[in-house]
């Protein structure tokens, strides 16, 4: 997804024109980037963390000629996602490990690839969708 694209589905959200909402994000940007090289760290709760470290010299080695070559130290920025986005993207793999095995049952049972796994993943995608709002309402 591009910048453009997050424009216009927030735009399209929340009612704004593209022209204000782009002004918007990309002060978001702005703000996020002017934090790390101030303060080198920047936390958006439920979202992640964004930190500068520093990566220190070292000596290493071009592949092609194998030749030594000394590396400087550089200021590389890191990302920690938060909870949440960590366990939206752990149900992502569960559903996909999900839908793999379904598809490698499927050719076992002689069916034709994908045969099978639409109809279970389809029923998989009816579970995960009702045990979604049980987790949201504590939180509402």
């Amino acid at each position: 997804m591009t910048k453009k694209e997050i424009v216009k589905e927030i735009s399209e959200e929340i009612g704004l024109t593209q022209l204000k909402t782009k002004e918007i994000v990309q002060k978001t940007f702005d703000a996020i980037v002017k934090t790390l090289v101030e303060d080198g760290r920047i936390e958006l709760r439920n979202f992640g963390v964004f930190e500068v470290k520093r990566r220190a010299a070292r000596k290493a080695r071009n592949p092609r000629t194998g030749d030594k070559v000394f590396v400087p130290e550089k200021f590389v920025v890191t990302f920690k996602p938060g909870k949440e986005m960590e366990e939206r993207v752990r149900q992502l793999e569960e559903e996909a490990a999900r839908k793999a095995l379904a598809q490698q049952s499927a050719e076992r049972n002689g069916g034709p690839p994908g045969s099978h796994a639409s109809t279970a993943s389809s029923g998989e995608s009816a579970e995960t969708t009702a045990s979604t709002p049980a987790a949201e309402t504590p939180s509402s």
